[in-house]
């Protein structure tokens, strides 16, 4: 009854402000001051947030670190230790080709008379750091590429590094790509929650990843940024975060013209994206694509038991084990029936695949759009990741892209939950024949030699009935989740089998076919009574 009446009241809505919406102009806002900046972010997100702790905190110095990622994963054979990196010039640091490697240990570029502009409250918090640390010259210094924890003379310590991986860029093999402006320092720890995260400067200056590029960022993308990153958050959206911006004065960076430089502190639990198996698989390092995919389960997710159970049933967004799955699966166990058998590396692929359904789902029902969903800038852990020209939508148009350079709408609003699915059939078949190989995946032969044969057609068999079935699975939690997050939009409080087709569908198309501001008609529902 509720859902009718709610129903027919946004009916009447509609036509109530198409006049306001279809007449309103667009304010041009003046430019802000510099010192206007930090008095922004400290309205980014304040409320409870995604990993959120209400902790006193404590300071820089006394801030939990460690290297797991360094300590787990291959270096750069050509900078093995962080004392080779460290003894080589600066300029030795720059673009070139690295293989059987995950990342290279390189320093940020030193920043002169650097600025902090602004510092976000609630990621200050979430990583367990007091209010009043921004204030400190050692965090200044950090969050501006000029203090590492890591001591020349003895060694010891942390030293920063950038990431190795390639990607598919609309649709076509880029090949290498990797950190080519990001550098991290070190993982953090909250003494309070236990998260941790992996502490990234993005501007820091060129690396082996760089290309053609100067490693560099400008004031403008990196306010968007900061922004938006602190933005999804509050809106507890899947998303990497960010800490801080900084102003590089002395750096004159050329683009379309000379613009200043900037740097963004940013962290994410894991900066992994799906990119780094499609660079290992096009080089066909089965070993590194192993042993990463261990490193996954075991450092980035919470351990092998931590991932989903084969679903007893096909994948429904009505069922509640598709929604929650259960879990506590022991690493050895194989699960399911012949053709279609999951191991562990199956669950790994089902969990990254879910996090990624759930995640688009909420880009959907808050109609922000990436612009710029390479596989490399698919995370694996479900994180919105890399922001570009990215943009929420004003008037709801399904086809609209903030890419300019997106001719062919590839990565429009409408086309991302389908286009995320393309970025997991690639890790799907970077993964292909580790879960393909069944209850045979720990097989000395098998590891050492890789696929037989005579074994090839059954584990072929196997990798692609999974991925199908996968894929049944992420529309269903799509949509559960998307259907979930819709009623809340219009304020449900019951459910009906039918809000999807006769409610969210028309009003969608109302709003489409009117040209009508998307989130600002949300808000105009909360004037219901």
């Amino acid at each position: 009854m509720l859902n009718d009446i709610l129903y027919k009241s946004v009916k009447i809505l509609l036509l109530s402000i198409t006049s306001y919406m279809l007449l309103r102009t667009l304010l041009h806002r003046p430019s802000l001051p510099r010192s206007r900046l930090i008095q922004m972010a400290a309205h980014l997100s304040n409320g409870a947030v995604n990993g959120s702790s209400n902790n006193g905190g404590v300071s820089l110095q006394d801030l939990p670190k460690s290297n797991i990622f360094t300590s787990n994963l291959p270096p750069d054979p050509l900078y093995k230790t962080p004392s080779a990196s460290h003894n080589a010039s600066r300029e030795d640091l720059g673009p070139r080709m690295v293989k059987g490697a995950l990342y290279t240990f390189v320093r940020p570029e030193e920043t002169s008379d650097p600025e902090l502009l602004g510092v976000s409250p609630a990621a200050m918090r979430d990583i367990g750091l007091r209010p009043d640390e921004e204030d400190t010259a050692e965090f200044k210094a950090l969050v501006a590429g000029n203090k590492i924890y890591w001591d020349p003379s003895s060694e010891k310590g942390i030293y920063p590094w950038a990431q190795c991986y390639g990607g598919y860029q609309f649709g076509s093999w880029a090949g290498q790509l990797g950190d080519g402006r990001a550098i991290s320092l070190f993982e953090s720890i909250n003494p309070a929650t236990k998260t941790r995260y992996e502490i990234q400067l993005k501007g820091a200056g060129r690396t082996p990843y760089s290309r053609f590029a100067d490693g560099k960022a400008v004031l403008r993308s990196s306010i968007r940024e900061f922004i938006v990153s602190e933005a999804l958050n509050a809106l507890h959206i899947p998303t990497t975060r960010a800490l801080s911006l900084t102003l590089a004065p002395e750096s004159r960076v050329r683009r379309e013209r000379i613009e200043p430089g900037a740097i963004v502190a940013r962290f994410a639990q894991s900066w992994l994206r799906i990119g780094t198996f499609d660079l290992l698989r096009a080089r066909g390092d089965r070993k590194l694509i192993r042993q990463l995919a261990t490193y996954v389960a075991e450092n980035v997710y919470q351990g092998w038991t931590s991932l989903p159970s084969v679903l007893p049933e096909p994948a429904s967004s009505t069922s509640s084990s598709t929604i929650n799955p259960t879990r506590d699966v022991p690493p050895e166990t194989t699960e399911g029936k012949p053709p279609g058998e999951e191991n562990r590396f199956a669950r790994l692929y089902r969990e990254i695949v879910r996090r990624n359904a759930i995640t688009v789902a909420w880009w959907q029902a808050y109609a922000f759009t990436n612009g710029v969903l390479n596989t490399d800038n698919t995370s694996l852990l479900g994180l919105s990741l890399d922001f570009g020209p990215f943009a929420f939508l004003d008037n709801f148009d399904p086809s609209y892209t903030p890419n300019h350079d997106d001719h062919a709408l590839r990565y429009s609003y409408r086309n991302q939950p389908s286009i995320i699915w393309w970025n997991l059939v690639r890790l799907g078949e970077s993964f292909g024949e580790l879960i393909g190989a069944g209850a045979k995946a720990d097989d000395e032969t098998f590891i050492k030699e890789g696929v037989s044969k005579n074994f090839a057609p059954e584990l072929i068999k196997r990798a692609e009935t999974i991925i199908e079935r996968v894929g049944e699975e992420y529309k269903a939690v799509f949509l559960a989740e998307y259907t979930r997050l819709m009623r809340k939009r219009f304020g449900l409080i019951s459910e009906n089998e039918k809000d999807f087709d006769e409610l969210f569908s028309e009003a969608l198309d109302t709003m489409e076919a009117l040209e009508l501001d998307f989130n600002h008609f949300f808000r105009r529902l909360s004037d219901i009574k």
